[in-house]
Order: C-alpha cells, then sequence, then structure tokens
C-alpha cells in the first residue's frame, strides 16, 4: 500500500509527486491519458519562471523526468470509482485496486470548446483558451475572443494592451461580466463588440488567420480576420468520480484553501480543480507542492510513516 495517492499527472500532480518522494513518501501517480495535462499542446509557454519560450511538451517532459527519477511510480489506468472517506483510500481503475493513506486530487479542469470546425486542427496555432498564457505571442496583432463573462472580460483587457485591436464574439446581447469590468473594456479604443454572434468555424492555413462568424437577429455570415482566437466560455473541472464524496462549489470545483485541504481528512486536492481565482502552471506548481508537504504532515501525525 502506498502512503500516497496522486490523480493527475498534470503539473499539480507531477510537482506533488516530487515534493512527497523528496518527504520520504511511497508514491504512485494515476493518470487516465497523457502526462503533462492540457500545457503539452501550448506551442511557447513565456510565463513560467526561469523558463521563457519552453514549449508545453519539452516542459511537461521536464516535470514527467524529474519525477519519475526521484522514485515516483506512475500508472495509466482509467479511475472506476473511488472510495475516500475512510482512513484507507480506496482507488478503483481498469486495471485493478489501489489504496493509500492519503490522497491528492489533481484532475486539472477542462477548457469548455466551441466545438466548431477548425477548433482542434488549429489549437496552439491560432486558437488557445489562456489569453494571460499566450497573449504576448500577439503582441501588435489582430486578436479575437469569445465570450462574455468575467474570465472573458478579463481577458481581453489584457489582449487590449498587448494586441493592435481586439475583437470580442458574444452569443449574447448583454454580457455577464461585472460592471466594473465592462466598464474597463468599454474605455478602451482598440476593442469592438460583436454581439449576438456566434463562430461557425475557424479558417487558415498553417496557422490560423481569420474566423467566420454567424449573427443571429440579422442573419448574416461574415469573416474576421484575425491572427489568434482566445476562447473563454467555462471551464470543466474534471471531479465527477469524486464528487459524491467531496464538498464542491456550484460549478464543480473542489472546495479548498490555500492549504489545499478539502472536507475529509487525508484528502488534498491541487491544481485547476480546486476553487481558486488564478489557474495558471506557476499556481498549479504551487498548489503540488503545498498538497504533498500537507499530506506529509497529515500522515505523520497519524503516525502513518
Amino acid at each position: 500500500m502506498n502512503n500516497l495517492i496522486i490523480v493527475g499527472a498534470g503539473t499539480a500532480g507531477l510537482t506533488a509527486a516530487i515534493y512527497g518522494v523528496r518527504a520520504g513518501l511511497d508514491v504512485t501517480i494515476i493518470e487516465k491519458a497523457f502526462y503533462g495535462g492540457q500545457i503539452v499542446t501550448t506551442h511557447a509557454i513565456d510565463n513560467y519562471p526561469g523558463l521563457p519560450g519552453i514549449s508545453g511538451a519539452d516542459f511537461s517532459m521536464k516535470l514527467y523526468k524529474h519525477a519519475k527519477e526521484l522514485g515516483a511510480k506512475i500508472v495509466y489506468e482509467t479511475i472506476k470509482s473511488a472510495d475516500i472517506a475512510g482512513n484507507i483510500k480506496q482507488i478503483t481503475t481498469s486495471k485493478g485496486k489501489h489504496e493509500a493513506q492519503a490522497i491528492i486530487i489533481a484532475t486539472g479542469a477542462t477548457p469548455r470548446k466551441l466545438d466548431v470546425p477548425g477548433e482542434e486542427q488549429y489549437t496552439g496555432r491560432g486558437v488557445s483558451y489562456c489569453a494571460t498564457c499566450d497573449g504576448a505571442l500577439y503582441r501588435g496583432k489582430d486578436v479575437a475572443i469569445v465570450g462574455g463573462g468575467n474570465v472573458a472580460i478579463e481577458d481581453a483587457i489584457v489582449l487590449s494592451d498587448l494586441c493592435q485591436k481586439v475583437t470580442i464574439i458574444h452569443r449574447r446581447a448583454e454580457f455577464r461580466a461585472d460592471k466594473i469590468l465592462m466598464d474597463a473594456i468599454k474605455a478602451k479604443d482598440n476593442v469592438k463588440f460583436l454581439t449576438d454572434c456566434v463562430v461557425d468555424k475557424i479558417v487558415g492555413d498553417e496557422v490560423l488567420n481569420r474566423v467566420t462568424i454567424h449573427n443571429k437577429i440579422a442573419d448574416i455570415t461574415e469573416d474576421v480576420e484575425v491572427s489568434a482566437v482566445f476562447v473563454a466560455v467555462g471551464t470543466i473541472p474534471d471531479n465527477s468520480i469524486f464528487a459524491p464524496q467531496l464538498s464542491l462549489d456550484e460549478a464543480g470545483y473542489v472546495i479548498g484553501g490555500e492549504d489545499c485541504h478539502t472536507n475529509i481528512k487525508g484528502v488534498f486536492i491541487a491544481g485547476d480543480a480546486r476553487t481558486k481565482k488564478v489557474r495558471q502552471l506557476v499556481t498549479a506548481a504551487a498548489d503540488g507542492a503545498v498538497a504533498a508537504l500537507a499530506a506529509k504532515e497529515y500522515l505523520s501525525i497519524h503516525r502513518a510513516v
């Protein structure tokens, strides 16, 4: 039996493994798909301290190798059920059962997609789900952002300071973003609003160069020439397998503070799956470290290690 199981091999999970092994714990990571998480598809990371320009794939590989070389075990299995309320946490997967005295959930959150032609093809080549991550790559260029909530408008404000022109595409006439954000974005002279519009398709050559939008009220279709499209229509936390036992907020994120504790003793939450305002690589890594050290403290107090 392991001291610690980590669910998810993204930035938070791999960082937790590094800190866990270094703290003397026997660590197993359970990952359903591939290590690295969603950052793997990012062409260049420019906001992780000390590693400007590194690709998402290279960044993930470095984390993975670091964790493996220290002694973390990683298994690629799909979780079928979980019983994490007791002193011994039990995870049943497609290949068997894993038990541990503590668990860190680092399952992340998946950006909600537009599900339109060209979106998948140009992801990482013009389609982005993180303006803070990728906005600087399009400095001085024309870009579009899709969405109408707080995140979309916050991203638009960031982009307006970097890009020549920002076009906000929103499916409704009214925005859901807070008034203070709307006042700020309306004060920008390089921002255009296209309301009652949806994206029909994303088009390009080697890289994205335009989007086709449809105005639902006027029933007009037109092309908008841009170098990038930032999609900000929400995220989907991957917490459903744990939902019956963990406390979640209304959006499905696991409720946990900066100490990464959850409502269940011995269960910790790290990364994008946690209730938090900022979801970045650096905050995921920070969560991983905090959660691993919290797990070590829990196990030490309970005389488990």
